[in-house]
């Protein structure tokens, strides 16, 4: 009967879906007393029984009393309430944080207890682990820093890329999510403090999406910042030089994504709010190579064709009808052009013209101008 057992679980579980958070099998912990408190992923706080604490050494190291999950649960939420009470009629921005702030708090000591807490309140959550609070944490993230998460590459690190990546402790990563700090949001050049943007994304893969927490890696590729604000900050973290350019950056994120492949052959790398130039030139030079996308061009891009098509099934016309349809696409930056080139393409294959007849039904706004014959609309002819 239990060998029974044990190959139906074994069969259950290579069925299981790989980006499950279910772990399926007792975890084997290489680590004793403090060692354990001090580590967000093991760590339960007072909820170690007894008989865990002797096995483990914690015994004295926490309250004698024991609380379960569930009432370190109830404790969180009660204190977050608090927190929006006792911040009624305070400024938007200065709340924001002090909400990011405590959930940034158990995020550094408990994962297990933060990553419930969010599946749990996605909805209450998500403005606070990502937009629009992680901009104004971004803006500020050298002056809220207490502790490393996720991994920096910085221009100093040449050559040293393929054995930096083997630092990370996790054998296995599904889904990483990288950004240059080069265009975070609407906000600019914000350097090594884009870091914010990967972590928040991952946070909401995993409370979202169901992917386990331990394979996803947040990374920071920091090839230096030009905004003179922040090299002028004594608290800023990151490279305090102007940006790399041209074949010098390129070298970089080469390094950067062969390190990847060569240890996560199969792991998924995103490309996040990297400025317009950079987005389209790295996704043309890695499609063909790597496991990749970029999220402004492709995954924006993905959301705003679906949401173009559902406006004229809404109106109660044929989707063939789209292709009759006259588009102005209001921004040319990657994820305008991302959007226009995706909407082209899809004009293209309803009407059976090529794509150079289905771009006269698209127009481009940038900052100047509303016209066809925009720079930034040849830019894209000439990209595609």
């Amino acid at each position: 009967m239990w060998k029974l057992a044990r190959l139906v679980a074994a069969s259950n579980f290579r069925r299981a879906r790989p980006f499950s958070t279910a772990i399926p099998l007792p975890c084997i912990v290489h680590k004793r007393g403090a060692d354990i408190l001090h580590d967000p992923w093991f760590n339960k706080d007072t909820g170690f029984p007894l008989t865990e604490r002797d096995r483990l050494g914690l015994r004295g190291l926490l309250p004698p009393r024991v609380i379960s999950f569930q009432q370190q649960y109830a404790r969180f939420m009660e204190s977050y309430r608090s927190l929006e009470r006792n911040t009624m009629g305070q400024p938007e921005g200065v709340v924001s944080l002090a909400k990011w702030r405590i959930l940034n708090r158990l995020h550094d000591r408990n994962e297990t207890l933060y990553y419930r807490v969010l599946i749990d309140n996605i909805k209450d959550f998500a403005p606070v682990i990502y937009t629009p609070t992680v901009g104004l944490v971004c803006q500020n993230y050298s002056g809220l820093f207490r502790r490393p998460r996720g991994m920096y590459f910085s221009a100093k690190d040449k050559g040293e890329m393929m054995s930096m990546i083997y630092n990370w402790p996790a054998h296995q990563v599904d889904m990483i999510v990288i950004t240059d700090g080069s265009r975070i949001l609407g906000l600019g050049d914000l350097g090594v403090q884009g870091i914010g943007i990967p972590i928040g994304k991952l946070d909401m893969y995993v409370a979202a999406a169901g992917i386990n927490p331990q394979r996803v890696l947040p990374i920071m590729l920091d090839v230096g910042t030009n905004n003179k604000k922040l090299l002028e900050d004594p608290l800023y973290l990151g490279l305090r030089q102007p940006r790399l350019e041209g074949a010098e950056y390129l070298a970089i994120v080469d390094e950067f994504m062969e390190a990847v492949h060569t240890r996560w052959p199969k792991a998924i790398v995103q490309f996040e709010d990297f400025q317009a130039k950079w987005a389209f030139e790295t996704l043309e030079r890695y499609r063909g190579r790597f496991c990749m996308f970029n999220d402004d061009v492709q995954g924006t891009a993905g959301v705003a064709l679906a949401g173009l098509l559902g406006t004229v099934r809404a109106q109660g016309r044929p989707l063939s009808d789209f292709s009759n349809q006259k588009i102005v696409v209001v921004g040319a930056g990657s994820a305008g052009l991302g959007v226009l080139k995706m909407a082209v393409q899809a004009v293209s294959r309803m009407s059976g013209n090529n794509e150079t007849s289905a771009k006269k039904q698209f127009f481009v706004l940038d900052k100047d101008v509303l016209s066809r014959t925009s720079p930034y609309f040849f830019f894209l002819a000439h990209l595609y």
